[in-house]
């Protein structure tokens, strides 16, 4: 039995790592062929390909990631560009993301840009070359700009950017509506001094669902009262203990998001406030602790992981060419209402179960 190249020496060293050159003697093919093979590039009978598989099996031979690269001009690595990666948000997302690039052989180079406009302009600089790809999620960055920080023609998916903007293939969640349909949801459970915590100035998502709110206020003629947040826990329970301690307290409140939902949450229980008698409460983004807290959130659903699993999906149909005709420029993600304890009396919550149950609800481009 012939001696793998790969295989230790009599002296316990390792030997010299196997080259393709290696591969093609053993196999009996040329060097083009192995290549072929491997690469996925070319026609090549059966044969051949399994000579070369049970000869690079058998060296253990594994392909030079950046040789490859060179020939193919593909580095089969997506970047990934987060405003942050922290929190169940960004961690359900990363989760989508990450299965749909394992069941397509592809690899995941995830960067943040700390929430910073100049900082996510600078990761995709700096990204150009190392990837096949771009996923930008940046809600401080219009498109025009992040076109104008590209050189090149690299495949780019953006993420929750402006809902207007047509300029990029993006996949955007309509903050505006679903803020609106969350807000109309409290109001038609009665409920009329609605107060919101909202997300942080400047943040595209944040001023879309703050827009939301005030628009279903102002149709149901009910004064509006926005309170800052930072779409974190910490911020929404002390936004939570403001409104708690206020002598015309709010009936329900409409926070931003789900993390700001949660730290409110926890600010209206430490004031000896039940939620939702004396306070209904509801988020958005529906992230998997909403269902784990007492009283279960009332909440907007995304399906956050389908979004990545969707993004990559289409980014990587451009990487490989694609065709993308069929595919509207822009794709809208409708939230749909997942009505909790937090936001119902316990007559109305076996009612509505169906409906929490229900899948998000998606759109194409308007």
């Amino acid at each position: 039995m012939r001696q793998s190249k790969g295989a230790q020496g009599v002296d316990g060293a390792s030997a010299k790592a196997p080259t393709i050159r290696d591969v093609a003697r053993v196999a009996g093919v040329s060097v083009a062929s192995v290549s072929r093979v491997l690469n996925g590039l070319g026609p090549v009978t059966e044969h051949t390909r399994r000579k070369v598989f049970d000869a690079a099996a058998e060296l253990r031979y594994v392909p030079h990631s950046g040789a490859r690269s060179l020939s193919t001009s593909r580095t089969d690595t997506v970047g990934v560009i987060l405003p942050d990666l922290f929190g169940e948000f960004f961690s359900e997302l990363i989760r989508g993301l990450d299965v749909a690039a394992r069941e397509r052989g592809l690899h995941l180079l995830v960067s943040s840009s700390h929430d910073h406009a100049d900082d996510a302009a600078a990761a995709v600089r700096n990204l150009r070359g190392r990837v096949d790809g771009l996923i930008v999620m940046s809600p401080h960055l219009a498109s025009a700009n992040l076109a104008a920080s590209l050189v090149g023609n690299l495949p780019t998916l953006t993420l929750n950017g402006a809902l207007d903007d047509e300029t990029q293939p993006s996949i955007v969640v309509d903050n505006h509506g679903g803020a609106a349909e969350a807000t109309r949801h409290l109001i038609a459970g009665g409920r009329r001094s609605i107060a919101h915590i909202a997300g942080p100035a400047g943040n595209l998502e944040a001023e879309a669902r703050l827009a939301g709110y005030l628009e279903a206020m102002a149709d149901a003629g009910l004064p509006s009262r926005v309170i800052d947040g930072d779409f974190d826990q910490a911020s929404g329970h002390r936004a939570g203990r403001v409104l708690a301690s206020e002598a015309e307290r709010p009936d329900a409140v409409f926070a931003g998001n789900d993390m700001m939902a949660v730290g409110a949450l926890l600010a209206f229980r430490e004031a000896g406030l039940r939620c939702p008698q004396d306070v209904a409460l509801c988020g958005f983004d529906d992230v998997p602790i909403a269902a784990l807290v007492s009283p279960g959130l009332t909440t907007m659903r995304i399906s956050i992981a389908d979004v990545g699993r969707r993004a990559l999906g289409r980014l990587a149909d451009r990487i490989g060419g694609a065709a993308t005709g069929q595919q509207p420029m822009r794709e809208i993600v409708r939230p749909q209402l997942v009505a909790r304890e937090s936001s119902l009396s316990a007559g109305d919550i076996g009612a509505t179960a169906s409906r929490a149950a229900d899948p998000v609800s998606q759109g194409g481009a308007r």
